[in-house]
């Protein structure tokens, strides 16, 4: 069995966007699927208060786990790779924050971890990666897709005019997202 973690964004939650939904799907798939609930960065919450959450989940962080994160928690996922102390199976990203302007909340993002990464460290703390960003996001540039993309040496997956690839865009489900997962799932 697999566990899957997926980490929400900025004032996000378990049962938001496309979380409640993929959870569901997956589990389906016979994976153990965790969305933790992380404070929300804007209320003076920084990286150390969501790894304490994260220290509850750490059992299901494994070399067979998949770990997906969505807006601040892409930039939340990249923090937790340089900080593994083995590989997890796959990391996937869904318009990610990495430091490129425009970025809606950038003051905050960037006070709640920095855009300073270990790209070597991250590079080995997965052994697959996958990157989603669209061209009309207006929290996140597609700069920091792209940007992401070439730091993980894998192809950007563009998805045209689909906004943050959230609830607000119409992202209730993620079929695309759903569709990749499943392949690496019988790889």
């Amino acid at each position: 069995m697999k566990e899957v973690l997926i980490f929400h964004g900025t004032g996000g939650s378990p049962e938001g966007n496309w979380f409640p939904w993929l959870k569901k799907e997956l589990e389906q798939k016979d994976c153990r699927v965790f969305v933790p609930q992380f404070p929300d960065p804007r209320e003076d919450h920084y990286l150390e208060d969501w790894l304490k959450v994260l220290e509850q989940y750490k059992q299901y962080i494994n070399e067979q786990s998949v770990l997906i994160g969505h807006s601040l928690g892409g930039l939340f996922l990249l923090r937790v790779l340089e900080r593994l102390e083995h590989p997890v199976d796959a990391a996937f990203f869904v318009s990610a924050p990495v430091g490129v302007r425009p970025i809606l909340y950038y003051d905050s993002d960037e006070k709640f971890s920095g855009f300073e990464f270990d790209w070597e460290k991250i590079r080995i703390g997965a052994k697959h990666f996958k990157v989603y960003h669209s061209d009309n996001d207006p929290y996140v540039s597609l700069g920091n897709g792209k940007e992401l993309a070439k730091q993980l040496r894998v192809d950007l997956t563009f998805i045209p005019n689909a906004g943050h690839l959230n609830a607000e865009s119409g992202y209730t489900k993620f079929d695309l997202l759903l569709a990749d997962i499943s392949k690496h799932l019988k790889q």
